[in-house]
C-alpha cells in the first residue's frame, strides 16, 4: 500500500446515441436486461466530473462533499463507491479483505440525470483503489467484476468513446472523434433509470424498442458527426419526456443556442446535451444557459 493518498476524476458519460433493441428473454444471463447499442463520450472538463480521492486508512469509510452530495442516498451502504470497493477486497481474496481506505467522493454531476455519475464514481473508485493497494489485476478482469454493480461500470472503467453492445459490458473502443464540445443541462429533476425502462417497455411517450444502427464510418468534423447522429436515435427519450415533461424546455433552450448543430437527451436523463464544433460557442452557451435557467445545472465541456 502507497503511504499517501491519491485522486481520480469520474467524468460524466454522454450517449450520443442509445438504441434499446430488445431485452433478455428469462433463460438468459442476465435476464431480463435490456440490450443496447449507444455510442458514449466522457467528459474532459472537471466542471463536469465527480472526483474520488483515496487515502490509507485502517477501515473502509466514505465522506460526501461537493454541491450534489445532499441529494445521495443517506444510507452510505448503498451508494457504489463503497460496494465497488467491497467488491475489489472480494475478488482480491483473504488478504486483501481487511484492507481499509479513506474515500472522499466530490459529487458534482447531478443525481439519477443520465451521465453515468455513479457508475463513473464506482469507476474512479477502483481505479483508484487498485493503485492504492497496489493490486495487480487487469482491466479485463476489473470490468468482469463490477458489471454486476452496473452495466455502465465497464464502460466508464475504459473512460474513452467506444460503441456499447449487449447490456453494456461488450465494448468496442473507437479511434479518437473529430474535435466537439458539449453543452450539459440538467433541469434539477431526478429519473431512475429503472423507471424510464419501464416506461419504454410499456409503451408510454410512444417509446418502444428500436433497430441498431452502428456508426457506418468515422466522422471527419463535427458537423459530419451531427449528421451521423441525427440519422440515430435515443430510444429512452419518449419515455423519459413522459415521466419528466420539465426536459422539454431544456432540449428547446439548447437547441436555440448559437452554434448548436444537435440537441438530444443522454441516456435516461434528464441531463440534455448540445453538440458544438467550436469551444467559444459552447462556452457562450453554457453562460448564457446559466444565467437564464439558474436553477439549471450546467456545464460545457470537451468530450472523447
Amino acid at each position: 500500500m502507497t503511504a499517501a493518498g491519491l485522486s481520480r476524476l469520474a467524468p460524466a458519460k454522454i450517449n450520443l446515441f442509445l438504441h434499446v433493441t430488445g431485452r433478455r428473454p428469462a433463460h438468459a444471463a442476465q435476464a431480463g436486461y435490456h440490450e443496447l447499442e449507444s455510442l458514449v463520450v466522457f467528459a474532459q472538463d472537471p466542471a463536469a466530473c465527480d472526483r474520488i480521492a483515496v487515502a490509507p486508512a485502517d477501515d473502509l469509510t466514505l465522506v460526501l462533499a461537493g454541491p450534489q452530495a445532499a441529494a445521495l442516498p443517506p444510507d452510505s451502504d448503498s451508494n457504489l463507491v463503497l460496494r465497488a470497493a467491497r467488491q475489489l477486497q472480494t475478488m482480491n481474496g483473504r488478504a486483501m479483505r481487511e484492507a481499509g481506505a479513506a474515500i472522499t467522493l466530490t459529487k458534482t454531476l447531478p443525481v439519477a440525470s443520465g451521465i453515468g455519475g455513479g457508475s463513473a464514481d464506482a469507476a474512479a473508485t477502483l481505479h483508484a483503489l487498485r493503485a492504492l493497494w497496489q493490486i495487480e489485476v487487469d482491466d479485463e478482469a476489473l470490468a468482469r467484476a463490477a458489471l454486476p454493480l452496473g452495466a455502465d461500470i465497464p464502460a466508464c472503467l475504459l473512460g474513452r468513446a467506444a460503441l456499447m453492445t449487449g447490456i453494456g459490458e461488450e465494448l468496442c473502443a473507437l479511434p479518437p472523434l473529430p474535435p466537439f464540445w458539449l453543452v450539459l443541462a440538467n433541469p434539477g429533476v431526478a429519473l431512475a433509470t429503472k423507471d424510464v425502462f419501464s416506461a419504454l417497455n410499456a409503451g408510454l411517450g410512444t417509446g418502444r424498442f428500436g433497430m441498431p444502427m452502428p456508426l457506418e464510418r468515422r466522422p471527419d468534423s463535427a458537423a459530419d458527426l451531427a449528421i451521423l447522429l441525427r440519422a440515430r436515435r435515443n430510444d429512452l427519450e419518449a419515455p423519459a419526456r413522459f415521466l419528466a415533461p420539465e426536459i422539454d424546455p431544456v432540449l428547446a433552450a439548447v437547441k436555440a443556442q448559437a452554434g448548436c448543430l444537435l440537441a438530444r437527451l443522454s441516456g435516461s436523463g434528464a441531463t440534455c446535451f448540445g453538440l458544438f464544433a467550436e469551444k467559444r460557442d459552447a462556452d457562450f452557451a453554457a453562460r448564457n444557459l446559466a444565467r437564464a435557467y439558474p436553477k439549471w445545472w450546467v456545464a460545457a465541456t470537451a468530450a472523447g
